[in-house]
């Protein structure tokens, strides 16, 4: 495994899994960063090269006079595709925010991804569905200008970056034990690095969170972008997740039934990190399967696709 870098506007780090043939981008969610997919990025190095991105604003990439915002991301999203696949689509695996944000991608730029894994992706609110008040209440302060900047101010200032890096696994996983050591240690390690080197890390996550709000209430045209979507599609989803309601990805499985969805009973909201055993064998079992297509159709050139 390497980090390594490449120019977009600005440095945009990654880590590079490696393997090789056709090539998976995995995309963290809100707060998130490669570290979120360490557990399972070389195991799926077997089957395609493996690259997980840092989104401007998070991990070890900074904004670097860039927007955090989800269509600024959906942009830089493009371009490192573009990079590091320049003469074939990519299949993209994101989770929460990043499934947003892979949805946004194929439905801007259907030729870069042959595709997609959805992984407890942050969608509309369907219609039986009840967030849970923790959650609700967190994102209302987020929303709110001038609210969300004195929230986190304050939180940065009551508690550790370990207490805030553990808060933030909790709401993942309502069982940190389940989740491996090793992945603990590294979010740990990475939320001192953060605090004490990142000045821009609050406002980078703001940018996104309202601007993901902002994307999800307009449910008929993000429904609208997901019933567009034309390539292989595996829907993940743990039943125990606090962040999206599990209600939600068994609706959106109800719109699009010839999508692979796998339910988790008892799991939360990054399954990759909380049970990656489980969550590779159903990666193997759709490539191996319906998301064959995608890995063929990623080894393709495409006329017309890199720069």
């Amino acid at each position: 495994m390497l980090t390594r870098t490449l120019d977009i506007d600005g440095p945009v780090h990654f880590m590079d899994f490696g393997g090789s043939g056709p090539t998976l981008v995995l995309v963290h969610g809100l707060g998130g960063s490669h570290h979120n997919w360490m557990s399972v990025g070389p195991k799926l190095a077997r089957h395609a090269r493996v690259v997980a991105v840092d989104l401007a604003g998070f991990g070890l990439t900074p904004l670097a006079g860039r927007s955090a915002s989800l269509p600024a991301n959906q942009v830089l999203l493009d371009r490192f595709i573009q990079k590091v696949s320049p003469s074939a689509p990519v299949i993209l695996v994101g989770n929460s925010m990043g499934g947003a944000l892979s949805v946004l991608q194929t439905a801007e730029n259907p030729q870069r991804v042959s595709g997609l894994v959805l992984v407890s992706p942050a969608q509309p609110r369907a219609d039986d569905s009840r967030m849970e008040l923790n959650v609700f209440v967190l994102f209302l302060l987020y929303s709110l200008p001038g609210v969300g900047e004195l929230f986190l101010r304050q939180r940065s200032a009551r508690r550790s970056a370990e207490e805030l890096a553990r808060e933030q696994l909790a709401l993942c996983c309502r069982d940190l034990g389940r989740f491996p050591e090793e992945l603990v240690r590294a979010h740990l390690e990475f939320a001192r690095e953060r605090h004490a080197r990142m000045p821009w890390s609050n406002d980078a996550f703001l940018q996104a969170a309202r601007s993901l709000v902002r994307l999800l209430l307009r449910k008929p045209r993000f429904r609208a972008m997901e019933q567009g979507i034309r390539v292989p599609t595996l829907l993940v989803q743990g039943a125990d997740d606090q962040m999206v309601p599990v209600a939600n990805s068994r609706e959106l499985a109800r719109v699009r039934p010839d999508w692979t969805y796998v339910e988790y009973p008892g799991v939360g909201h990054t399954p990759m990190m909380e049970c990656p055993e489980l969550f590779l064998e159903t990666m193997e079992r759709w490539l191996e399967g319906p998301g064959r297509a995608a890995l063929e159709a990623a080894t393709v050139r495409v006329e017309g696709v890199g720069t």
